[in-house]
């Protein structure tokens, strides 16, 4: 199927008046509004992560809207909250699709949400968007027609990061994890370690943790630590989790002893401040960082992210980039089935077709949705330094991954496409670029 390919920017430009032909779409054939549900959490611990992505939504609407909106139809966000729990986030997730007929829904942050969600859309027959959800699972268990993933999943994130450890200390030989215990953490670890015995069988797993979701104390994971003494720390836990471990951890010196990786930190580091020292290796779920080093001299980038900083008073981080790709896929989806309607306003049959295989790009490099509908999306991966004008630690180092090394194909499965690696792909050539360089 032909794919559709705009830049964020371009889409925006474009959404003000979208010609077919050179003649826009019927009026009578466009709804009022285009109704969006987005599911993040407003509530909890992970709040720190997922109101920047309601923050990030409300801002690219309004542009959206200013600029004639989708096909020359306003858009409108209505919002789920996560951190009310599963039973409400599933009741509320249906009411809003049934009795308030949204047109579309992003769902969701939390792996465990997109578990339960994902199976419900495919139900309601509503698109969706998993715009932040990264367990691999959730797309192997099935083909989905209504579901799209417009970002990576965890196996493109963990290999990114796991190539760019053994890159960066190719000598190591103990590692230990602390990761939520939840369908994220499990699944993240089980594919960096299944991939680390592939790649470098000779490393010893010497203590594995599993504290629970929103765990407000890591005394006992932390004195542990201190005992094994691994030469290698990795989480990939994220939100006020993460904040939360890594300054117990500094407080007691093991940031100093191991070399400690934070899988997905990177949205952390503006909350953590000078809590961070350099030389922690952080992976930001995509090639999503602020200071991007093949973005920020474009003014475009420059003016969101200033936008983003004005309004919230941080910069932008990675679940910002996040929403930000979801809304590039939709406009692009709309712009392509609009096309293929003829000038008409697309049905959401037609939309749902023009999703497959589309190629859309916001804030990073063009992002691609294959045939089982998962994006394959550049993976950026850094070390924590000093950066002169900056009250916490930017990026060094840092490595832009080509993902479609890092996948398996779609009629295999992670595990076993995990086994068939070799130590070659630690070889792979990867570009490097330095902070300010």
């Amino acid at each position: 199927m032909r794919t559709g390919r705009r830049t964020f920017t371009g889409l925006l430009a474009a959404a003000a008046a979208v010609a077919i032909g050179g003649a826009p779409a019927s009026a009578q054939d466009k709804p009022a509004e285009l109704k969006i549900a987005i599911t993040t959490f407003l509530s909890g611990p992970a709040s720190v992560f997922g109101v920047p992505g309601k923050n990030a939504a409300e801002m690219i609407a309004e542009d959206i809207n200013k600029k004639g909106g989708i096909l020359g139809v306003p858009v409108k966000l209505s919002f789920i909250d996560e951190g009310a729990g599963g039973e409400a986030l599933v009741s509320n997730y249906r009411r809003v699709v049934q009795d308030e007929k949204v047109d579309v829904t992003f769902a969701s942050i939390s792996s465990g949400s997109c578990n339960q969600l994902v199976p419900l859309a495919e139900d309601l027959k509503v698109m969706n968007l998993m715009w932040d959800c990264g367990a691999s699972s959730i797309l192997e268990a099935k083909k989905y027609r209504y579901n799209f993933r417009t970002q990576a999943n965890a196996t493109q994130e963990m290999m990114a990061v796991l190539i760019y450890l053994l890159k960066k200390k190719p000598d190591f030989k103990t590692i230990a994890v602390v990761n939520q215990d939840y369908a994220w953490g499990r699944e993240s670890w089980e594919i960096f370690s299944t991939a680390l015995k592939q790649l470098k069988p000779d490393v010893q797993v010497v203590g594995e943790f599993f504290p629970k979701f929103g765990a407000p104390d890591y005394s006992t994971e932390v004195s542990r630590l201190l005992a094994l003494r691994p030469e290698v720390v990795l989480t990939t836990s994220w939100g006020g989790d993460l904040d939360t471990f890594v300054r117990q951890a500094g407080q007691r010196g093991l940031l100093r002893q191991s070399t400690f990786v934070l899988g997905i930190g990177e949205t952390s580091l503006q909350r953590l401040g000078r809590d961070v020292p350099e030389g922690l290796i952080v992976g930001a779920r995509g090639d999503h960082w602020f200071l991007h080093p093949e973005m920020k001299n474009k003014p475009e980038f420059k003016a969101f992210n200033e936008a983003f900083k004005a309004r919230t008073g941080a910069w932008p981080i990675y679940p910002v980039y996040h929403m930000a790709q979801a809304f590039a896929a939709l406009q692009a989806a709309y712009d392509k089935a609009g096309k293929a309607a003829g000038g008409k306003w697309p049905s959401r049959e037609q939309v749902v077709d023009a999703m497959e295989g589309l190629t859309f790009q916001a804030w990073g490099r063009p992002v691609r949705l294959r045939e089982d509908n998962q994006g394959i999306e550049a993976q950026l991966v850094g070390t924590t330094k000093r950066g002169e004008g900056y009250d916490f630690m930017v990026l060094d180092d840092m490595m832009i991954f080509d993902s479609t090394k890092l996948i398996n194909p779609p009629n295999q499965k992670t595990g076993d496409w995990l086994k068939t690696l070799t130590p070659e792909l630690i070889k792979l050539e990867v570009p490097v670029f330095k902070h300010g360089g």
